[in-house]
């Protein structure tokens, strides 16, 4: 049955193998690196607009952060200029006093030195502004979209999180939205000033000599063949790295996880077998993938270098004929030099926002998707529940045409005990699904005490119910934190005295710290026998008007069984219980046996009753006691 609670479930809680057929989807998400595989967004301007909205309440800080953008990379380009302007000054002067006619003005150069660190000063301050301002509304949106993303998962029918695994879910809250919140913080600034460099290096270079700016502009197309050379060499490597990289963690992980039957079936050697594979495979495409990635600086560097020599040959042949100066020479290197870089950014970025809209995608389908159908606009509110439910010819499907539940109908006394019994796949855990509301019938209504369930609250529907279930659900904390879940006001007395009805207290007092004890995230450290009592004292600490039991004692030994079996009779005096049953010896003394077996109640009556038949009932009870017997 799934836990009613999942929404609250730490993340080492969550079933790992749920998430591992996914692995390989979402372990690429983020990846930047040059040459990597990219992810593209089915609807990107679609999205983009949806993204725009969340950034429409920052407007004018995003126009201030552009401007201070813009502003800091004029000010750092104007500075190479200003400092050919102090070399051309020494050389001038120099060269004079050589010739014996003047000295070098020192005073000039002290200035211009001076301005050019005032302007990289000043361009730095407003760089770190602009950086300040654009985290503060990155962590602010990302802050906005995984709150969404947490009330959502709150309002999602128990439909969506049966079809999905939990490793898809947690992608969101951590990969996608941290892909958001990187290309925010860094990608968008960069692609501006990545512009700004682009458009005023070349303006200053064209200032210089254009001549020369043909000459280094001849090396952009190179530049742009070799990289596009490189990224088709090294994707096919890249994109077999993240998915024996998936394979590797999967591995890992269910090694990890299964080690106990691992060991119990002696299969270390196949999996270690199974490990080197996918590992040397990774290794491989790893090494390739970096190797590709790693030449293309370098070859980027050796095309730069073959443009300076091109552009310093030319330069000084232009000084020799003074067309320019030695210090435009110098500027114009530093400028060829800052160029090629800003170019190779804005074609990593664009892979960036291709990866960041197609997480901003998944993000906003999420946050679409189908939410549980709304509460009644008058919710009932009744002061005292007193437990008769009618189920009327209920039917439900999980998928449309394989109907689970066929015409049930049954009607439940107040404070009566009623056992739900059948094979596998009968439907009686999914009755009490639909008692609580997780699913919606299709059609026909359960009723308590004449009140349609879909006409409550559901957070008031649920209240009316304790449940013990046989999938034990408990968290990393204290042993009071875990009984007293759902009920933060419960006093550590109430604590203690659901624990002592439920048997928990003598082992809880037997523990280091008592009901301080912590439980681990795996909750390794107590036994399953001693989950299931927390759970159960969970229950009593409720104090809900009805139950439900599903199979409550199977982790219990006979002896525990016999205790818990008694403080349940009392638990459930004057309360009306719903019992799901496999041991069919548990619930002799139930009022009402319900037998399902296909979606349809095919007996119901008392143990004696049933057995009195000799029908389906009987059938099974006595399989079960030969079974026993043998």
């Amino acid at each position: 049955m799934n836990n009613p609670n999942r929404k609250n479930m730490p993340k080492a809680q969550a079933s790992q193998k749920d998430a591992a057929p996914r692995r390989r989807g979402f372990m690429g998400r983020g990846h930047m690196s040059t040459g990597g595989p990219v992810e593209k967004a089915r609807d990107f301007k679609g999205t983009l607009r949806k993204l725009v909205v969340y950034l429409d309440p920052y407007k004018a800080k995003i126009i201030v952060v552009f401007l201070l953008a813009i502003g800091s990379t004029i000010f750092s380009i104007v500075g190479p200029k200003i400092m050919g302007n102090a070399t051309t000054e020494l050389f001038n002067g120099v060269m004079a006093k050589l010739a014996g006619t003047g000295d070098v003005p020192f005073d000039i150069i002290g200035t211009i030195l001076a301005t050019a660190l005032g302007l990289y000063i000043f361009s730095s301050f407003l760089s770190y502004l602009q950086g300040w301002l654009m985290t503060d509304v990155a962590i602010k949106v990302t802050y906005q979209l995984r709150k969404e993303i947490m009330e959502k998962i709150n309002r999602m029918p128990f439909r969506y999180f049966d079809g999905t695994s939990h490793g898809e879910v947690l992608s969101l809250l951590t990969n996608d939205v941290d892909t958001l919140n990187q290309t925010l913080n860094q990608s968008l600034t960069q692609l501006i000033t990545s512009l700004v460099t682009v458009i005023g290096v070349l303006v200053m270079m064209l200032t210089i000599s254009w001549q020369m700016t043909i000459v280094a502009l001849l090396i952009v197309p190179v530049s742009m063949f070799v990289i596009m050379l490189v990224i088709k060499q090294s994707q096919k490597f890249f994109r077999q790295q993240q998915d024996y990289l998936g394979h590797v963690n999967g591995q890992v992980e269910e090694t990890f996880g299964g080690h106990i039957i691992i060991k119990a079936f002696n299969a270390e050697a196949k999996s270690i077998a199974q490990f080197d594979e996918y590992n040397n495979t990774l290794y491989g495409s790893a090494w390739k993938a970096q190797f590709f990635s790693g030449i293309m600086m370098p070859t980027m560097r050796l095309i730069g270098n073959f443009g300076y020599v091109g552009v310093v040959i030319l330069g000084g042949w232009l000084a020799v004929r003074d067309l320019i100066t030695v210090g435009d020479i110098q500027a114009f290197i530093q400028y060829v030099r800052s160029f090629t870089q800003p170019i190779t950014q804005l074609a990593n970025i664009s892979n960036v926002l291709q990866s960041t809209v197609a997480a901003a995608e998944r993000v906003f389908e999420f946050l679409a998707s189908e939410e549980e159908p709304l509460e009644a606009e008058s919710p009932v509110q009744i002061n005292e529940i007193k437990g008769k439910v009618t189920f009327d010819s209920v039917h439900f499907s999980y998928e449309k045409d394989n109907p689970v539940i066929k015409g049930f109908s049954a009607e439940i006394q107040p404070g009566q005990k009623v056992a739900i019994v059948g094979p596998t796949g009968a439907g009686k855990t999914t009755m009490v699904k639909l008692l609580m509301r997780f699913y919606d019938v299709d059609s026909g209504a359960i009723r308590i005490d004449g009140h349609d369930i879909k006409d409550f609250a559901r957070a008031d529907l649920r209240h009316l119910f304790g449940m013990v279930l046989q999938d034990t659900w408990l968290f990393n904390g204290t042993i009071a934190e875990n009984i007293s879940y759902g009920h933060a006001d419960a006093s550590q007395e109430d604590v203690i005295s659901a624990a002592k009805t439920a048997h928990v207290d003598h082992f809880v007092r037997t523990l280091p710290d008592g009901y301080d004890f912590t439980l681990n995230e795996e909750v390794t450290n107590i036994s399953q026998g001693q989950k299931q009592l927390l759970t159960i004292a969970r229950a009593f600490l409720a104090d809900a008007p009805m139950l439900i039991l599903d199979e409550a004692t199977s982790s219990v030994d006979t002896h525990t069984e016999i205790l818990i079996q008694e403080a349940m009779d009392r638990l459930m005096q004057g309360r009306t219980s719903f019992i799901i049953a496999h041991r069919l010896s548990t619930i002799r003394n139930a009022d009402l046996i319900l037998v399902m077996r296909d979606g349809n109640i095919v007996e119901l009556g008392s143990h004696d009753k049933l057995m009195e038949e000799g029908g389906f009932y009987a059938e099974l009870y006595n399989s079960q006691f030969e079974k026993t017997e043998d």
